[in-house]
């Protein structure tokens, strides 16, 4: 498992993060001590989590992943894992989450409170990476990054992201902590998949240039990517859940991952993944961290047994034919989640 550093800042993770959203929804406990150990076993030493986790979000589950992944922590030595969380973003926002009775913000108090409470589910002392869920443009960004920065001085924190922003709150940020001489951004986690290549326009070069991480999270585009979704949507699928039971945002959010755009590139990467005896899976995994500007990243199964194909991704460089072709699909197939 190869090793790389998140920004400039002084952790070193491995290529390939275990992401835990699926703790505590598709994944009981049981399972997600199995899959949490299963990773170390295969040498990754990068988790993710969030304060909202599991999803999708709800009042009565929101911060069960973060405790089970605290009972576990007890059982490895703290220093051995890179632990990275996030806080919510704003309630007035594209998504009110279930926290704070609905009144989640970036400022001191609600930054203090969505600290401390990780801090105490996870049962450890600092968290390693403390990133921002999603952005609040409208705020001053300074009143955010003033308090993350006392969280770096505390040692509460060791470095700190941005998740779901863009060029324009990569820059914004950065540059506010130039101003101000606040510690800066070393990673930002966004959507980047093989159906999904919205970030190589414009974020790549800024954090090319500005030496800040991506941290892609669903790099088989939330399951599309396998395949199983080509025959229609499984019913024990995450988006047929969203489909029949979700609210607008997650049927909207279905749409886009699971359409006809989508299905198509899928089909012709599989084909790809055939011709060189991979499974998609390992192929999207593969080409989602063969990325200058990508740290590690981040996966998810709801089991152990999804993990093999995906494990497989680890040291694997795809050749120049094999992106020349994959970007052949792309440009045929623009943009398939819009």
């Amino acid at each position: 498992m190869e090793k790389r550093r998140l920004g400039t800042s002084g952790i070193v993770v491995s290529e390939i993060c275990m992401g835990t959203m699926t703790f505590g929804t598709q994944a009981d406990k049981e399972e997600s001590f199995r899959i949490m150990n299963a990773s170390v076993e295969a040498g990754i030493d990068f988790f993710d989590t969030a304060e909202v986790y599991p999803v999708p979000p709800s009042e009565e589950l929101a911060g069960l992943t973060e405790t089970w992944m605290g009972e576990w922590l007890e059982n490895v030595p703290r220093e051995s894992v890179i632990i990275a969380s996030k806080i919510a973003g704003a309630a007035h926002g594209w998504f009110c989450p279930p926290i704070r009775h609905g009144k989640a913000a970036l400022d001191r108090v609600h930054l203090r409170k969505a600290l401390e409470g990780s801090l105490r589910r996870l049962k450890t002392d600092y968290i390693d990476l403390y990133q921002i869920h999603w952005p609040d443009h409208g705020m001053r960004a300074a009143d955010t990054l003033e308090v993350l920065d006392e969280f770096v001085k505390e040692g509460k924190v060791r470095a700190i992201g941005l998740s779901n922003d863009d060029a324009y709150g990569v820059m914004k940020s950065l540059w506010t902590s130039e101003l101000e001489g606040l510690t800066r951004i070393d990673t930002i986690q966004n959507n980047f998949s093989l159906n999904n290549r919205r970030d190589e326009d414009r974020l790549a070069e800024c954090l090319r240039q500005e030496q800040v991480s991506l941290l892609p999270y669903s790099p088989l585009a939330g399951g599309v990517l396998t395949g199983k979704y080509n025959d229609g949507v499984p019913d024990d699928a995450r988006f047929a859940e969203y489909l029949n039971h979700g609210g607008p945002r997650q049927k909207a959010m279905a749409g886009r991952f699971v359409n006809e755009k989508s299905l198509a590139s899928t089909r012709r990467f599989g084909k790809i993944a055939k011709e060189l005896d991979l499974d998609v899976t390992t192929l999207a995994a593969a080409w989602s961290k063969q990325h200058d500007y990508v740290a590690s990243t981040i996966v998810g199964v709801s089991k152990v047994s999804q993990m093999a194909p995906i494990m497989r991704a680890a040291g694997l460089v795809l050749d120049d034919d094999t992106l020349a072709k994959i970007d052949e699909v792309s440009e045929e197939i623009m943009y398939p989640m819009g």
